[in-house]
Parts: structure tokens; C-alpha cells; sequence
């Protein structure tokens, strides 16, 4: 394992900036982004890629601005849709296990319980579409690869909900959230472990490898909830520690707040299949919830203590 050499794409996202601190320990960690490499241009991948001979690729880069993708679909479908494809040419190539993240937008939320890895994909807005293509395109390729969906992603940095929660509370006296979408709010760090986990047994040297085990993987928090209660519990939880007054929260339906991009009513996704396949089941949303507070309040704390 000393030898293994992983290259993170997408070093300073959420996932990314996670993967750098959780995979250190598996072998030599190489975390790039832009504009160190174009993910817009495949020649730009490939020149990476092959400089590194990596024995595992992880992409955490993509176009994640989903509301600004309905007028950008050119760059969307370049990096979430066409790049992926020609990082797994490059990791076919190499016989590299390529580790990739894709979403619950690909469905369209109109199923009334969680979705399984075979459900049909029909997403409903320009990020789905083109983080469908990337997942389709990997799979055209072949290969040994992970695709792991997740939902609802959000964390101690970044640009997130959980971010803009904390921010708006200390602001306002009463916030609107949508209270008619399903999900489980899955923290970065908890994707981050969880592939950790995942690929601790794969490149085990008793292990068996991937052997047979490509193919897509619902990751997510157990548990549900709406925005509206993972705004509720967020702030209650942390009122106290960042001492502001929690908000009068109003539930809406998301036709009351409309946004470029369509959202999926119901993103829950069964984990059953990552459970049964790897022994990997990531916490209940609520614990993970308290953890990624937790930090943030340290790290609050530590800034305090130096100013």
C-alpha cells in the first residue's frame, strides 16, 4: 500500500479538500485543480494523467453551480459530462480504479420511496443531464471504476447549505425554506471517509481487489428530511455555540421559490447495494450534522482564541 499513488481531482471542493486528509494514509496523495488542469479540455486531462500514473484516480471536480448550468450548458457538459469519459480512457489505460462522485439529480424525484442503482434516470434540469452523461460515459469505457451518487452534499467549507444557513441566521429574524423536497443531507467528510473505507479494502494487499465490483453506488446519510427540517435542526443545534437567535422558519413549497434550474421532489437513494457489496453505511444525517458543527465551532474558537 506505501506504493499507491492516488490522484484527487477537484482539490479545493468540498469532497476534495476532504479526500486530501482522509486518504493519507493509503499511500502518496496528489490533489489538483484549475487551473493547474482545464477539465473543459480533454488534452489538459490526459497530459495529467498520464504524468502521474496513478494506481487510483478520484474525480471530485465538477460543475456544481446548478441553477447557473441552465445558461451554461457547454461548460456543464464539458466537465461533468465529457471529462469524465476521458479521465476513465486514461485510467482503462493505466489499469487504474477510478473512483467518481455523480448525484440524485440524474432522477427526477417523482418516485415515492428511495431510488435503487437500476432505477431509469430521468433528470429534470441541465446539471442532471450532464452528470448522467458523465456516469454513461464512464460506463461506455469500462473498465474498473466506482461511480458513488450522492445527495444534498454539504460541509465546513465550501459553498453550501449548511454555510448559508449559519450566515442568514445571524441576519435575518425570519427565513423562507422549502419544505416539500426529500433528501439526506450527506456531509463531505462522510463521503470522504466512506471511500477511504472503500478503498482500504480494494487495495489491501490480502484483497481481492475490485473483482467484479464495478458499477454505480448510492452514498448517502441514512435518515431523511426536507430543507426545511435540515435548516430546523442546524440551527437549533448551533444557536447557542455561535450565539445567535434562531429564526422564525416559514415552510414553503418550492413553487413559492422558483429558480432556473427544477429540483427533484424526492432524492432519497436506497444504500442497501454499498451496504450488502463493501460493509459501508455512513451515519444517520443527524450525527454526521453534529460532527460538521462541531469543527466549525473549533475552528471558530481557535480563530477567536489568535485574534
Amino acid at each position: 500500500m506505501q506504493n499507491t499513488k492516488i490522484l484527487v481531482f477537484g482539490r479545493v471542493g468540498q469532497v476534495g479538500w476532504e479526500l486530501r486528509h482522509k486518504l493519507a494514509c493509503l499511500g502518496e496523495v496528489t490533489a489538483i485543480d484549475y487551473p493547474e488542469i482545464d477539465f473543459s479540455k480533454p488534452d489538459s486531462i490526459r497530459t495529467t494523467v498520464r504524468a502521474a500514473e496513478p494506481t487510483v484516480i478520484i474525480n471530485a471536480a465538477a460543475y456544481t453551480a446548478v441553477d447557473k448550468a441552465e445558461s451554461d450548458p457547454d461548460l456543464a457538459m464539458a466537465i461533468n459530462g465529457t471529462a469524465p469519459g476521458v479521465i476513465a480512457e486514461e485510467a482503462k489505460r493505466l489499469g487504474t480504479v477510478l473512483v467518481h462522485y455523480s448525484t440524485d439529480y440524474v432522477f427526477d424525484g417523482t418516485k415515492q420511496c428511495p431510488y435503487v442503482e437500476t432505477d431509469a434516470p430521468n433528470p429534470i434540469n441541465v446539471y442532471g443531464k450532464t452528470k448522467l452523461a458523465g456516469d454513461q460515459a464512464i460506463q461506455t469505457v469500462g473498465g474498473d471504476y466506482l461511480i458513488l451518487r450522492t445527495s444534498w452534499v454539504y460541509g465546513a467549507r465550501g459553498s453550501n447549505f449548511l454555510l448559508t444557513m449559519l450566515r442568514l441566521a445571524q441576519e435575518r429574524a425570519e427565513l423562507q425554506i422549502v419544505d416539500d423536497q426529500i433528501g439526506a443531507p450527506t456531509s463531505s467528510e462522510c463521503i470522504a471517509q466512506a471511500t477511504a473505507n472503500i478503498l482500504a479494502q480494494l487495495l489491501a494487499p490480502a484483497g481481492r481487489g475490485i473483482d467484479g465490483r464495478s458499477g454505480i453506488y448510492n452514498l448517502t446519510s441514512t435518515g431523511e428530511t426536507t430543507w426545511h427540517g435540515f435548516a430546523k435542526t442546524l440551527l437549533t443545534k448551533s444557536s447557542g455555540t455561535f450565539g445567535f437567535t434562531v429564526p422564525h422558519l416559514i415552510p414553503i413549497k418550492t413553487s413559492e421559490f422558483p429558480r432556473p434550474a427544477k429540483r427533484p421532489s424526492n432524492s432519497r437513494l436506497s444504500c442497501d447495494r454499498l451496504k450488502q457489496t463493501f460493509g459501508v453505511t455512513l451515519p444517520p444525517w443527524e450525527e454526521a450534522l453534529s460532527l460538521v458543527l462541531e469543527t466549525l465551532a473549533e475552528g471558530s474558537s481557535s480563530a477567536s482564541s489568535k485574534a
